[in-house]
């Protein structure tokens, strides 16, 4: 049984606990309708691998296949008693991961000593221009969606934005204090 939470599974696993059986076709359409992409790490062409590897671990089980006109045939699986064991064990994984995912400017920015002051400043003011766009997209995403969310869900949207904001606000800082930054930077002394 996995161990390290997993979003995929995750996401497969909860869909079938949930809505019952369903084929591959309606687990991907759920999260192209969920717009999973955008807050998760799972991409919904990779739903089919997933399927296949938790039917061979068990944790799914065919239960028949379904043919309509001229379509392949489709299996349709449901969650197996395993499946929801290790669904527990994702979904409590998750809630309990504090961890926040590393981003690469961080180390990026203690390699600048070819790149000018003001090059860095662009740099920083085009990704705090993305996080604002996509501060707004999200808002509007949820203004669409807002009739047909839940509190939860609505939490979610939430969540996001929050992040994105303060993203945002580090940038702001970061462009704020971006000489004295880039004077201590240059400072450092290589390791001997």
């Amino acid at each position: 049984m996995t161990t390290r939470m997993n979003s995929t599974r995750l996401f497969v696993l909860g869909s079938l606990a949930r809505f019952g059986p369903m084929h591959g076709h309606q687990i991907r359409r759920a999260a192209q309708v969920d717009r999973t992409e955008l807050w998760t790490d799972i991409k919904p062409g990779s739903l089919y691998g997933a399927l296949h590897r938790m039917a061979d671990e068990g944790l799914i089980a065919p239960i028949k296949t379904e043919q309509e006109g001229r379509l392949p045939a489709r299996t349709v699986y449901e969650i197996t008693s395993a499946g929801r064991a290790e669904l527990g064990i994702h979904r409590d994984e998750a809630l309990r991961s504090t961890k926040l995912p590393s981003d690469p400017v961080d180390l990026a920015l203690n390699y600048l000593e070819n790149v000018s002051d003001d090059a860095v400043r662009d740099f920083l003011t085009g990704r705090r221009r993305a996080y604002a766009a996509q501060v707004i997209e999200w808002q509007h995403l949820q203004e669409q969606a807002d009739p047909y969310l839940d509190e939860l869900e609505r939490m979610g949207f939430r969540h996001t934005v929050l992040r994105l904001e303060a993203e945002i606000a580090w940038h702001d800082e970061m462009l704020a204090r971006l000489p004295e930054v880039m004077a201590s930077n240059r400072a450092k002394k290589p390791p001997k």
